[in-house]
């Protein structure tokens, strides 16, 4: 089963094809159905040999599906100060992208 890792949102992940995950934000304007190419691949494995980018490895390309665009569960945010009456409270939802793998080159 061949394997990559690749830099996105900067995160690293360790990716194989038909492989769904959740990453960060892409900018542009996407929506569902859409087709993403990473290029930052920073390793690629075929099972028989491995390929090491210094830092990445040019002409590699892992190419993405768009699954679904949303928001992440809400954390909560909270800043307080003992005794002197400070007390703030905030929420948070963070964007994700969730991708399949279509293929790996």
């Amino acid at each position: 089963m061949e394997t990559a890792v690749i830099k996105t949102g900067g995160k690293q992940y360790v990716v194989s094809k038909g492989l769904m995950l959740n990453i960060e934000k892409l900018p542009g304007d996407l929506k569902e159905g859409d087709k993403v190419v990473f290029e930052e691949v920073l390793m690629v494995d075929n099972g028989l040999d491995t390929t090491i980018g210094d830092p990445i490895i040019k002409g590699a390309k892992v190419s993405a599906t768009i699954l679904e665009l949303g928001k992440a569960k809400k954390i909560d945010v909270v800043k307080y100060k003992a005794k002197s009456r400070y007390y703030k409270r905030r929420g948070h939802r963070q964007p994700f992208v969730k991708v399949q793998i279509d293929s790996i080159s």
